[in-house]
C-alpha cells in the first residue's frame, strides 16, 4: 500500500475508534437498563468491567466536585461510588438537609454531566470512619430500639430514610433505569462482621432489608458488602485489600464477583504510626481479583478521602481523611498511585471482551507460578501471569515463549504475546507535595483571646446523685461534658491525691479554678486514668473534671448501648480514701465559647475579647484573627503544629478538629498540615477562629500555606514494559510486533506550570529509584544534556529508555535504567 494511502487508513481508523470512544461515553449519560449474571453486571445489553472510585460528598465542597470527578475519570474511572451519610441529612428527627456540602442531589447530577456511573450506597448505617457510623444520635433516645436488627423501632427509622433517599433519587431521574447515572445500590454496611452478635435477631433483619431495597423498585441491582448469605437477588460483595484470595464468591452461579472496597491505604488516627498502601501491591490484588475470581467490578475505596470537617470523625480519627488515595486530601494527583491504576485500568479494557466472554483456565507454571487465561473460539486470547513468591524474580515459560516475571507480581498479556503490564513495574512518575508558607500570625497584634470560665457545681445546670453518662446526656451536641462536685477539707497542708477512671477520650481536671493535669486514652485503648496530687483549701473545694470526646465510635454491634465519660472519682488523703461516684454531681454540656458561637462573625461579638497573653498562658482559651486569602487556586492550608489540641473555624466553617500534642511511636504528630478549602474563603478578611483545650499552644506560630507538586520523577528499566498508551495507539490500529517499543520516562507537571529545572538526570546503573537517587558505576554523561533538551520549558516531556537516545552506550552487556527528577515551577 503507497504510503500516503497507508496514512489515510490509519487516520480513518483512529478516527473510528475515537468516534466509538466517544458513543461509549454519551451511553453513560444515557441510562438504561442495569442488570447482571454470572460474569458481570450488564448495562444496556452489554456486560461491563468497571473501576469505580469513592469520593464521598460531604468530605470535599461542591466546588471541588467537578474536578474530582474529571480526574477520577481520566484516571480511568467508570463509576463514582459514596455512602449516604443519615447523621448529616436527617440531624433531627424529621428536619432534613440537602444544602451545601450535602447536596447530593448535586453530586450525582456533576457525574452524570461528566459520562460517568455512580454508585449508591445508602446504608443507612456506614460505618466509614464517620461519627456514630454515620447514624443520626436521636435514635439513642428511642424506646426499646436496638440498632441493625430484627427490632421494629429500628427498621422503621432505617426503611423511612431509605425510602426518603430513594425517592429522592428517583425525583430527580437518577437512576440508569430512568435515564440517570446510578447502576447499583446498596443496602446495610459489613454486617455480616457483626451478625453473630445478634443471635436469632441477626438472620431476619438481613432478609428484611434485603426486602425492604429491592421492593423500592429502583430499576438497578442491589449489593450486600461482606455479607455472604445475601438473600437473592441482592448480589454479596466483597470488601478488604486482598479480595483476589479472600473473597468467598458470589452466593449464586449467576451473581457477579463485586469488589466494593478496595482500601487504597489505612485511615489514620490520632497517635499511631502511619500505614500506607503501595501502588504496586494494589494493582497486584485487582489483576488478581479479575483472573482469580471472574472480578468485573473494583471499587476503590477511598480514590480521593477528603476532610472529616467538623466533628464529623469518628474516635480518634484524623481530620485528614486517606490523604494517601489515588487523589490526596486536596484533590492533587498522587503519583505513582493514580498513574500505576490508570495503566492498569487501560490495560484490563484493551482486553475486556475477552475477560468478559471467554472461557477460563488455569494452568501452573511453577511451584508458585501460575497463568490464567481467557480464551474466546474466535481465537482471542488474555493471559495473566502470576507469580506469588514475594522475593525471588523468575523466568517462566507459556506458549512456547519465556517471560522474566517480578516477585510478587502479575504480567498482563492481553493478546496472550506480548507483555502490556506488569503490576510491580511502576513507569508512570513519581511526584513530590510541598507546602509554601504564605502569611503567618507572628505579630500579637494580629490575635485577640478568650479564656474560658471553669464551671463550679453551684453554677451547673444539670444535677444528680450519679456521674451521667458522657454521650447520653450530651446528645453529641459538643464534644464536652463538665463534671463538677464539691467537698469539705479541714486541713490545708497536706495535698490529696485525685485519681479519676474515665472511658472517654481526654480528661481535663481542675481544683477551685485551677488547672492541674490532663490524661487521655487511645483507639486501641478504651479506658485511661488521672492520678494527681491536688492543693487544696481548708474548707469548701470545687472539683471540676472537663471529659472530652474525640468522635463517637462508628461499629460495632449494639452501638446504642456504648457508653463514655467518667466511671469512678477518688481522692486519697492520707490512709483515707473515698470515693465520690455515687455523690451529688453537676453537670454541663459544652463549652461557653461554643454556645455563644463565638467562632462565627456575629457570634464573636458576644464576649469580651482581650490580648494576646493577658490572662496568661492556659487551657480552654479562645483565639482569633484576621489573614487574607492567599493568591492562586493552589489548595490552602493552616499550620498548627505549634499547638495542642482542639478546634478551629474559619468564617465560621469548621476546618475540623486537631490533636497535634498526640504523638506517635516515631516522636511526630499524626497531623499538622489542616485544609481550607477555597470556597471557605474570602478575598480578604477571613475570620480564623482557634479553640485550643491545652495550656501549650502557640497561635504567634500559625501559619498559612499553599499546597502544589513541585517535584516529579521519573524511573525505567530494561525490564518495564513500554508506555501503555503505545497500546492503544499504534497496537490499536494493526497488528504489529510490540517488542519494538521500548520505556519511556515521561513527566508532567500540574497544568498551568512547567519542567523549570531538571535536578537528576542518569542512564546507567544509577544508584536507588525516585524515592532516592544517585550515580551509579555506570553512567551517561548525556544524560543530563539530554533530559534537559527533552524537558525545560515544557509541561510534559518524554525520553525513551535507548541507547540511541544518549549517543552511546556508557557499559556494553550491563542492563541499565533512566532515572530523571525535575522541578516544575510557573
Amino acid at each position: 500500500m503507497p504510503r500516503k494511502a497507508a496514512v489515510e487508513m490509519r487516520c480513518r481508523l483512529l478516527l473510528w475508534f475515537a468516534v466509538l470512544s466517544a458513543a461509549a461515553v454519551l451511553t453513560v449519560v444515557w441510562g438504561g437498563s442495569v442488570t447482571y449474571d454470572g460474569r458481570s453486571l450488564i448495562v444496556n445489553g452489554q456486560r461491563k468491567i468497571l473501576f469505580s472510585g469513592s469520593i464521598h460528598y460531604p468530605r470535599s465542597t461542591p466546588e471541588m466536585w467537578p474536578s474530582l470527578i474529571s480526574k477520577a475519570k481520566e484516571g480511568g474511572i467508570d463509576v463514582i461510588e459514596t455512602y449516604v451519610f443519615w447523621n448529616q441529612h436527617e440531624p433531627k428527627q424529621g428536619q432534613y438537609d440537602f444544602s451545601g456540602r450535602l447536596d447530593i442531589v448535586r453530586f450525582f447530577k456533576e457525574v452524570q454531566a461528566q459520562g460517568l456511573y455512580a454508585c449508591l450506597r445508602i446504608g443507612p448505617f456506614i460505618e466509614s470512619e464517620w461519627n456514630y457510623g454515620g447514624l443520626p444520635f436521636w435514635l439513642h433516645d428511642v424506646p426499646d430500639i436496638v440498632y441493625r436488627s430484627d427490632n421494629g423501632p429500628f427498621k422503621f427509622y432505617m426503611q423511612n430514610f431509605t425510602m426518603k433517599i430513594v425517592n429522592l433519587m428517583k425525583s430527580e431521574k437518577l437512576y440508569a433505569s430512568q435515564g440517570g447515572p446510578i447502576i447499583l445500590s446498596q443496602i446495610e454496611n459489613e454486617y455480616q462482621n457483626v451478625e453473630h452478635a445478634f443471635h436469632e435477631k441477626g438472620p431476619p433483619y438481613v432478609r428484611w432489608a434485603a426486602k425492604m431495597a429491592v421492593d423500592l423498585q429502583t430499576g438497578v441491582p442491589w449489593v450486600m458488602c461482606k455479607q455472604d448469605d445475601a438473600p437473592d437477588p441482592v448480589i454479596n460483595a466483597c470488601n478488604g485489600m486482598k479480595c483476589g484470595q479472600t473473597f468467598v464468591g458470589p452466593n449464586k452461579p449467576n451473581k457477579p464477583a463485586l469488589w466494593t472496597e478496595n482500601w487504597t491505604s489505612v485511615y489514620e488516627v490520632y497517635g499511631e504510626t502511619k500505614r500506607g498502601r503501595s501502588a504496586e501491591d494494589l494493582a497486584f490484588h485487582v489483576a488478581l481479583f479479575i483472573a482469580k475470581k471472574n472480578g468485573s467490578f473494583i471499587n476503590y475505596y477511598m480514590y480521593h478521602g477528603g476532610t472529616n470537617f467538623g466533628r464529623t470523625s469518628s474516635a480518634y480519627v484524623l481530620t485528614a481523611y486517606y490523604d494517601q488515595a489515588p487523589l490526596d486530601e486536596y484533590g492533587l494527583i498522587r503519583q505513582p498511585k493514580w498513574g500505576h491504576l490508570k495503566e492498569l485500568h487501560t490495560v484490563i479494557k484493551l482486553c475486556s471482551d475477552t475477560l468478559l466472554h471467554g472461557a477460563q483456565y488455569t494452568y501452573f507454571l511453577g511451584q508458585q507460578q501460575e497463568v490464567y487465561v481467557f480464551k474466546r473460539p474466535s481465537g482471542q486470547c488474555a493471559a495473566f501471569l502470576v507469580n506469588y513468591d514475594r522475593r525471588r524474580d523468575v523466568n517462566v515459560q507459556f506458549q512456547n515463549t519465556y517471560y522474566e516475571l517480578a516477585a510478587d507480581s502479575i504480567s498482563i498479556l492481553p493478546d496472550c504475546k506480548k507483555v502490556a503490564f506488569n503490576t510491580a513495574k511502576v513507569s508512570t512518575q513519581f511526584n513530590t507535595r510541598s507546602v509554601q508558607t504564605r502569611a503567618t500570625f507572628s505579630s500579637t497584634q494580629q490575635w485577640s483571646e478568650y479564656r474560658e470560665g471553669i464551671p463550679s457545681f453551684g453554677g451547673t445546670p444539670l444535677k444528680a446523685n450519679m456521674l451521667l453518662e458522657h454521650t447520653g446526656t450530651t446528645k453529641d451536641e459538643s464534644d464536652y461534658l463538665w463534671y463538677t462536685f464539691r467537698f469539705k477539707h479541714n486541713s490545708s497542708n497536706d495535698q490529696p491525691v485525685l485519681r479519676v477512671d474515665s472511658i472517654a477520650h481526654v480528661l481535663h481536671a481542675f481544683v477551685n479554678g485551677k488547672y492541674i493535669g490532663s490524661a487521655h486514652g487511645s483507639h486501641q485503648n478504651g479506658s485511661f486514668s488521672l492520678s494527681n496530687q491536688i492543693p487544696v483549701n481548708s474548707g469548701v473545694n470545687q472539683i471540676s473534671l472537663l471529659s472530652v470526646m474525640v468522635g463517637l465510635p462508628d461499629g460495632g454491634p449494639y452501638l446504642e448501648h456504648r457508653v463514655a465519660g467518667l466511671r469512678d472519682v477518688k481522692i486519697q488523703d492520707g490512709g483515707k480514701s473515698r470515693d465520690f461516684s455515687q455523690y451529688p454531681w453537676g453537670h454541663q454540656v459544652g463549652l461557653t465559647g461554643e454556645k455563644l458561637n463565638i467562632y462565627t462573625s456575629s457570634g464573636s461579638q458576644r464576649v469580651q475579647w482581650g490580648e494576646l497573653g493577658s490572662h496568661g498562658r492556659g487551657p480552654l482559651t479562645w483565639y482569633k484573627a484576621l489573614f487574607d486569602a492567599p493568591p492562586g487556586n493552589d489548595p490552602v492550608v493552616l499550620f498548627f503544629g505549634s499547638m495542642g489540641k482542639g478546634e478551629a473555624w474559619v468564617n465560621g466553617q469548621s476546618i475540623g478538629r486537631y490533636w497535634v500534642s498526640y504523638l506517635t511511636p516515631s516522636g511526630e504528630p499524626s497531623q499538622t498540615w489542616y485544609n481550607v478549602p477555597r470556597a471557605f474563603l474570602n478575598p480578604k478578611g477571613n475570620l480564623l477562629v482557634v479553640q485550643e483545650e491545652e495550656s501549650g499552644g502557640k497561635p504567634l506560630e500559625i501559619s498559612v500555606g499553599t499546597v502544589s507538586i513541585t517535584k516529579v520523577c521519573g524511573h525505567v528499566t530494561d525490564s518495564h514494559p513500554p508506555p501503555v498508551n503505545s497500546w492503544t495507539t499504534e497496537d490499536a490500529v494493526r497488528d504489529e510486533s510490540h517488542h519494538g517499543k521500548i520505556p519511556k520516562v515521561q513527566l508532567r507537571c500540574p497544568s498551568r506550570t512547567n519542567i523549570s529545572k531538571i535536578s537528576f538526570a542518569s542512564f546507567g546503573t544509577p544508584e536507588g529509584g525516585c524515592q532516592s537517587y544517585a550515580i551509579g558505576s555506570c553512567h551517561s554523561p548525556n544524560s543530563l544534556p539530554v533530559a534537559k533538551k527533552a524537558c525545560l520549558g515544557k509541561n510534559m516531556c518524554s525520553i525513551p529508555h535507548s541507547i540511541k537516545s544518549f549517543g552511546d552506550d556508557p557499559c556494553p552487556g550491563t542492563p541499565k535504567a533512566l532515572v530523571v527528577a525535575a522541578q516544575c515551577g510557573r
